[in-house]
């Protein structure tokens, strides 16, 4: 008997619906096999063998066939209404208003989520680094513990106090000395001050000046000599003492003999403390553990007090969001670049402390971080969204035949289809035909992403999701309430929206009339108060009095609004909004996000006046797809000779007007005419603030004349 007369035998029955066009693999789960007897049917020895091999091809495909991850909620109902405040939510994971504030008992400050750690790898590898071109060294947990507890002693050797009002300045990149010494401080109980180079001279004599800070922990020598300048102006009286992880010149020492501030190696102090080993003095979850002074894009940077209390309720709530689909393993690894003076990547590597896994640091260029994560071949990756975007462009770019751009958005399409149905899988025949080599250049072991600080577009995160195979989550969040207040839920991989409150949050919106939103309407500003947020700004009375009201809600200056399912969707920002002179509000972050999915386009700053009636923008061209898309278009040269020709400037405005009117941008908030600028912005030219925001007030300052050349054109 063929193959399909044996279907048509079991149609025939009342048993199936079958026809020879069907899909064998979609007809086996609906077959019932037990219903009927294999000796109704005339069937050959050769015809048997196959039925049984069929059989077996059945039970392995019910075996081995991918299922859907189980959310931990209805996802139709993600948070749950808070009935005594207008638009305000909390998670649906809690039993009722009680916020989270630990997980783990024995886990209420960054410090006993170490120790935690600490129990279960013991000797296991922590600390990862490598030198260029070899593999990664580690240090193990016991031995990171032992080193902190040596460095904390030789600390209070020093003269500082084992109290949350000692603070510590660290002025280094990432690296694993900067966690040792965190550790060293918390095991004291003393409070950490983080230092990095693009505050400025004047922010930087600022916050030593406010934090009264005495001793400064460095990396290298060139670091020490700016803290040294400073000091020999006399602008910063209370540094007497700098402790640099590397080797330094005697000239150092002796420079800082003649303005009174001793020099020592991190060696030095260790011995120092080994001679004078003291037991620790653990901190309490109400005990100040970091000042975290933010960026600004304007004004003095604001040092938000974060305790442990905060530390412990805010990796608690991921943990707690994320037990049922992904739980850390003392094998994961993560890697270490995005800065540690902010709290996004703290946050990360606390989480990983905990369940004693490994967190890898990159070698400190960014340019070779792409090296590092092919060696450390991590689990677990935290990203901003500008990464995502330059790995989405980058994968589109690579695809130039037709024929493979086309299976490319095929493959994609399947496992988008796989993720709407809550399958997240690497294993499928379109990863091992297709996906497979862009896996690879991530390590290959990719389980978990996480991305924030900015929004990401939709179609970024759902095309990354299908290609790469692994948990991408998308939180939103800011220091002030220690790193996020909403994150994704597991099973839930819609885009557009930054998930439901934290477990440790409430969040409310509030109207903000002049912008038409209304609180009654599930739109305006958000607030977040519980646990995670934070004490308020060091000596600063006034500006925490801004951030935070009498009811204890932190004001974010973002604008949200709840979505059907109970997360949140973030559509605006109130800050950085201003009028133009016909009375329209902007909010140009809104409008560059737009902007910054047009092909050409890497960077886009959008700016108006409100004496203006209009808005130009400053547009940084991507150098890696700007040459070949103007050739298309019939336009050929460098790419700074491109930048200076106004007929690609047109081009470039044109695709830009498509892009902003496909997007739903009004016209008044279509920028009418653009400056090409060939030079990326970054931190290094001081246009990007250390998480990759626009410093606002610098870029108009830098471009005030191609500012004004462009309003006078138009006037």
């Amino acid at each position: 008997m063929h193959f399909h007369e044996w279907l048509r035998s079991i149609q025939s029955a009342g048993r199936v619906k079958v026809s020879e066009s069907d899909d064998l693999w979609s007809l086996l789960p609906s077959f019932p096999l037990s219903s009927f007897s294999l000796s109704s049917l005339s069937l050959s020895p050769s015809s048997l063998i196959g039925i049984g091999a069929l059989a077996s091809l059945t039970a392995y495909w019910l075996v081995t066939r991918p299922r859907p991850m189980r959310p931990p909620c209805d996802l139709q109902a993600q948070s749950v209404a808070v009935q005594e405040v207008l638009s305000c939510r909390r998670s649906a994971l809690l039993e009722d208003d009680t916020l989270l504030e630990f997980y783990y008992e024995d886990t209420r400050t960054a410090y006993d989520m170490f120790q935690r750690g600490l129990r279960i790898s013991g000797s296991g590898p922590c600390l990862g680094f490598r030198k260029p071109g070899q593999p990664y060294e580690w240090i193990a947990y016991d031995e990171v513990e032992e080193q902190a507890r040596l460095l904390g002693s030789g600390l209070l050797a020093k003269g500082c106090q084992p109290n949350p009002q000692q603070f510590v300045g660290i002025f280094a990149q990432n690296r694993p000395e900067w966690i040792i010494s965190e550790l060293a401080c918390y095991t004291y109980s003393m409070a950490v001050v983080p230092l990095y180079d693009t505050l400025g001279l004047e922010a930087m004599v600022h916050i030593l000046n406010l934090a009264e800070i005495s001793l400064v922990i460095c990396d290298g020598e060139e670091k020490a000599r700016a803290l040294l300048e400073n000091k020999e102006e006399g602008v910063t009286p209370a540094l007497s003492c700098l402790v640099l992880f590397a080797d330094f010149t005697p000239a150092l020492t002796e420079r800082g003999q003649k303005c009174g501030v001793e020099i020592l190696k991190l060696m030095q102090l260790m011995e120092l403390g080994r001679q004078n080993l003291r037991d620790p003095v653990p901190p309490q979850p109400q005990d100040l553990a970091v000042v975290c002074f933010t960026s600004g894009t304007t004004g003095k940077p604001k040092g938000a007090m974060i305790t442990h209390g905060n530390i412990a309720s805010n990796t608690s709530s991921v943990i707690k969001i994320l037990e049922g689909s992904f739980v850390i393993q003392k094998e994961d690894v993560s890697i270490s670049y995005l800065p540690l003076a902010h709290m996004f990547e703290r946050m990360i590597q606390v989480s990983m402390f905990c369940h004693g896994a490994r967190v890898g640091f990159y070698q400190g260029d960014i340019a070779l971080l792409m090296d590092d994560i092919k060696t450390l071949k991590p689990t677990f990756f935290p990203v901003v969204p500008r990464l995502l975007n330059r790995i989405y462009d980058k994968i589109l770019s690579s695809v130039t035949s037709p024929l493979r751009r086309a299976l490319l958005h095929y493959a994609v399409r399947r496992k988008q289809a796989e993720l709407s149905s809550g399958v997240v899988r690497n294993n499928s025949l379109w990863d091992k035909l297709v996906f497979n080599r862009i896996q690879a250049s991530l390590g290959g072991n990719l389980r978990f992403i996480l991305t924030a600080s900015a929004p990401i577009s939709p179609t970024v995160l759902s095309f990354l999701r299908a290609t790469l195979g692994c948990l991408i989550f998308e939180g939103y969040g800011q220091t002030e309430c220690t790193a996020g207040c909403t994150f994704s839920m597991p099973g839930d991989w819609t885009a557009g929206h930054v998930g439901a409150p934290l477990p440790c949050a409430m969040v409310k919106l509030v109207d903000i009339p002049e912008m038409s939103y209304l609180a009654e309407n599930g739109e305006g500003e958000i607030c977040i108060r519980g646990p995670s947020v934070f004490r308020g700004y060091l000596k600063d009375p006034d500006r925490t009095a801004e951030a935070l009201d009498a009811d204890g809600w932190l004001h974010s200056g973002d604008v949200g609004q709840w979505l059907p399912n109970g997360t949140l969707r973030i559509i605006d920002r109130k800050k950085h909004i201003f009028k133009l002179s016909q009375g329209e509000y902007i909010a140009p972050e809104k409008i560059e996000n737009v902007y910054t999915r047009c092909v050409p386009v890497l960077q886009v700053f959008v700016h108006g006046d409100s004496l203006q009636s209009h808005l130009i923008g400053i547009v940084v061209p991507d150098p890696e797809v700007f040459a070949d898309w103007m050739k298309e278009r019939g336009f050929v040269g460098s790419y700074e000779e491109l930048c200076q020709n106004p007929d690609v400037k047109k081009a470039v405005l044109e695709d830009m007007a498509a892009v902003g009117k496909e997007a739903g941008l009004k016209s008044f908030e279509q920028v009418k005419d653009l400056y090409l600028h060939p030079e990326i912005f970054s931190v290094a030219n001081g246009l990007l603030t250390p998480t990759l925001k626009s410093r606002r007030a610098d870029i108009r300052r830098a471009f005030q004349e191609q500012i004004s050349r462009m309003y006078s054109s138009k006037a």
